[in-house]
């Protein structure tokens, strides 16, 4: 791509995020939402093959559906109440419509078989903005709107974490089981955001960080199927002792990072009487902890087989800048110690 039109895509992206998240108006947010949608629509089509502009189809219309209902639920509640500010959704059908809206945009389920599907169909760098800086958007609006209707927000995290862990089981292609990872780390975020908002972000920040290092491992050791990563240990034998680490994190194991947010998360669902709830959530992540721990056994157990195409990618001479690797994985591995910190920004 001509680097004048990355530099205005990547720009692009960034203002329509930015105007969404400072934007206290149904409009301006709604505005952002759009811009962000067309500025990733040509770093999708990066490479024009025809998976990749079905990918971008299936996108731009999925992303499109969502905003006009938000539009949609917007200017019903400003016909119902006369206000269009985000924080005066008060009228409960305009709520749970953008809702609704908001959760088929960052791809939670039941509305959530888009995002691995289009994942798969893009390169590992456009997949890891798709299933971070794009979510931040929506995620803020969700932060800001009231959240009275707890039966909703509630269904629709456990329904998350379980499809989030089901999903990923049967997965052969690394796209596909991110994807669903994503999904299950949403569900996370949307069971607490109700209670204590600053954790829900907490756990956002936490994911992210997580899936650099994932997306950043996998991008580098050039692999998109579990079968390629059986070839890792010879051609990276470091990283591939520490992405089981990273994988494990990933799954909310202790003493990893990834524990932080889900121990964060469970201890406040049963200060608020939601034993069963914390319960069920718990029970689901053990589906995702199951396919954390195949990619683990595939990475790091497994002994390639020795035939010609499987020999070849050992002699390829990597040369990519490995800084960016370095920071993300030391960060999903070293951050449970600021677990004191953490709730001190939490709950003061």
């Amino acid at each position: 791509m001509n680097p004048y039109m990355m530099f205005m895509a990547l720009f692009s992206l960034v203002t329509g995020t930015l105007i969404t998240i400072t934007s206290s108006h149904w409009l301006t947010a709604w505005m952002g939402l759009e811009i962000n949608t067309f500025a990733i629509i040509p770093l999708m089509l990066q490479k024009p093959y025809p998976r990749a502009m079905e990918a971008t189809t299936k996108y731009f219309i999925i992303q499109t559906t969502a905003a006009t209902t938000l539009l949609f639920a917007s200017v019903s509640n400003a016909w119902l109440t006369g206000q269009w500010d985000i924080q005066q959704m008060n009228h409960p059908f305009p709520l749970t419509m953008i809702t609704i809206a908001l959760a088929l945009k960052m791809g939670l389920a039941p509305l959530h078989a888009w995002f691995p599907e289009i994942l798969q169909g893009l390169t590992l760098t456009t997949g890891l903005i798709l299933s971070t800086w794009q979510k931040l958007a929506p995620f803020s609006l969700m932060l800001q709107i009231p959240t009275t209707n707890a039966m909703l927000l509630t269904t629709l995290g456990l329904t998350s974490i379980l499809i989030g862990g089901w999903g990923g089981l049967n997965q052969t292609q690394l796209r596909k089981i991110l994807g669903y990872s994503s999904i299950a780390h949403l569900g996370w975020m949307i069971l607490v955001i109700q209670y204590a908002p600053s954790m829900a972000f907490l756990a956002f920040i936490t994911y992210v960080i997580l899936t650099f290092s994932m997306f950043f491992t996998f991008n580098y050791n050039q692999s998109t199927t579990i079968n390629a990563l059986s070839t890792s240990w010879t051609k990276t034998p470091l990283l591939s002792s520490i992405a089981p680490l990273i994988l494990l994190s990933l799954g909310g194991l202790p003493p990893l990072t990834g524990f932080l947010p889900k121990w964060l998360i469970l201890s406040e669902l049963t200060k608020q009487n939601l034993a069963i709830t914390a319960t069920m959530a718990a029970l689901f992540a053990l589906l995702s902890l199951f396919f954390y721990l195949r990619l683990s056994y595939a990475m790091t157990l497994t002994t390639p087989p020795n035939n010609l195409p499987m020999t070849l990618p050992w002699r390829l001479n990597f040369v990519q800048n490995t800084t960016p690797l370095a920071i993300t994985t030391t960060l999903s591995l070293l951050l449970l110690p600021i677990t004191p910190s953490a709730l001190a920004f939490i709950f003061h």
